[in-house]
């Protein structure tokens, strides 16, 4: 017998569905993912403000911790932005201290209690970072002695001001983290001034290089994507996977994820071939082409994780608004998953799409966002670029029917499963 719910899990329950969760990657001076910062922005027309509200974060935290910190951020960290009211509640309990770092909002109002708050967490084992810090002098400078990170927002600074603060902090021992990257070049600059994280979407923006070629085991995979359309023969595809063998390999490695939904230990190739089926055998082909053999195995692919989240995400959108309609999410899955082609390859789309035989569908959605498909993959980056585009997503939720509290629950879903696929295995 279950009791009814308290009239405050009943309005925690009320305010968690009026805010969408999108997670932002930090990655690392090798481009690999190591954390997320959390967002939670409201659920309503116009600008997506910060929540900075205690009762609505605090539903928000306890939400999220009641669904499994580590099935929103799998092995990373997560930066969660904490305010005066949160950090002097037990709000932050919630949250355990080896899987975040509490990063303090500029608005903080400092006072000598909330200095010692912060040291007080500090002394058992809380990481903080400090947000926007735009001057050496800044009004949070009190915190300085128990503050581990720096995040500086790199957009419009110059250049003198940018090397002056990362020169200031290394000198007192603070890591760096540049937020607002957008462009190579800005990581570049940010690299060689020391700074150590970096935040922003960079490493998703298409660099198109004049000439560039598919590696080749790239290339093997998309010429296994198309024995694969053409419907070859099981043996003709085996043939073809074990002519490189790091693919056989990674293809083994990423069907025996928890993700891959397999009953038991898949070992070989003919084995996985026969289990999965053509449909999932392409799906896996399109992963496949993501996960480098080349790079270290401890370094987690931001293009991996970013493409299979949408993938995943674009699939379960489907699913509810075309329900029993199988080829729908799977042709949803693929659009999500090859949206970030360009960036990965290089080169423009349509070069891509000249390579990889797709429908009309399937190349109107990646090369202009149109038709159904299209507006699903733009829901997706509109999520992800929550603190820009949110005002964008409450109208097409309204559009296909969705409540945030649905879309939320797919975006979990997602981030588990690519969280699963994401993370470096023996």
């Amino acid at each position: 017998m279950t009791s009814a719910p308290s009239a405050s899990t009943a309005s925690i329950d009320s305010r968690v569905r009026e805010f969408f969760l999108a997670r932002q990657p930090i990655l690392d001076r090798q481009q690999g993912l190591v954390a997320y910062e959390l967002l939670f922005r409201r659920a309503a027309h116009g600008p997506a403000d910060v929540v900075d509200d205690l009762a609505a974060t605090a539903a928000v935290i306890e939400h999220t911790a009641a669904l499994g910190l580590d099935n929103v951020i799998g092995n990373a960290l997560g930066f969660v932005n904490v305010d005066e009211a949160v950090l002097m509640s037990d709000i932050v309990q919630f949250l355990p201290a080896d899987k975040v770092v509490l990063e303090i909002l500029e608005t903080v109002q400092v006072s000598d209690a909330l200095v010692a708050r912060v040291a007080e967490l500090s002394a058992v084992g809380y990481t903080f970072a400090l947000d926007d810090v735009v001057t050496e002098s800044d009004h949070l400078a009190a915190f300085l002695p128990f503050v581990k990170i720096i995040k500086i927002d790199v957009t419009g600074m110059s250049s003198a001001h940018l090397h002056a603060l990362s020169v200031g902090f290394l000198a007192l021992g603070k890591v760096l983290l540049a937020e607002k990257v957008e462009t190579i070049a800005e990581f570049d600059a940010c690299m060689a001034l020391g700074f150590t994280y970096f935040q922003g979407y960079y490493f998703a923006r298409p660099n198109i290089l004049s000439g560039k070629k598919l590696a080749p085991t790239q290339l093997a995979v998309v010429q296994l994507m198309a024995l694969v359309i053409s419907d070859a023969d099981n043996s003709r595809i085996e043939t073809a996977i074990k002519q490189d063998a790091s693919i056989g390999l990674t293809l083994l490695r990423l069907v025996n994820t928890p993700g891959a939904g397999v009953s038991k230990r898949i070992d070989s190739l003919g084995q996985a071939l026969l289990v999965l089926g053509r449909r999932q055998l392409q799906r896996w082909l399109q992963i496949l082409i993501y996960a480098d053999p080349r790079t270290d195995r401890n370094l987690v692919s931001p293009l991996l994780v970013l493409a299979t989240n949408r993938g995943k995400l674009l699939e379960l959108i489907a699913e509810r608004l075309e329900p029993g309609k199988r080829a729908i999410a799977d042709t949803a899955f693929t659009v999500g998953i090859m949206s970030l082609m360009d960036t990965l390859f290089g080169q423009p789309m349509e070069t891509m799409l000249a390579q990889i035989v797709v429908t009309e569908e399937v190349s109107q959605a990646l090369l202009r966002r149109d038709g159904f498909y299209g507006g699903l993959l733009r829901l997706a980056e509109y999520v992800e670029r929550i603190d820009e585009s949110g005002s964008m997503v409450m109208p097409m939720l309204e559009h296909w029917s969705l409540s945030p509290e649905e879309l939320n629950g797919f975006q979990l879903q997602a981030f588990e499963w690519s969280n699963q696929l994401a993370s470096p295995r023996s």
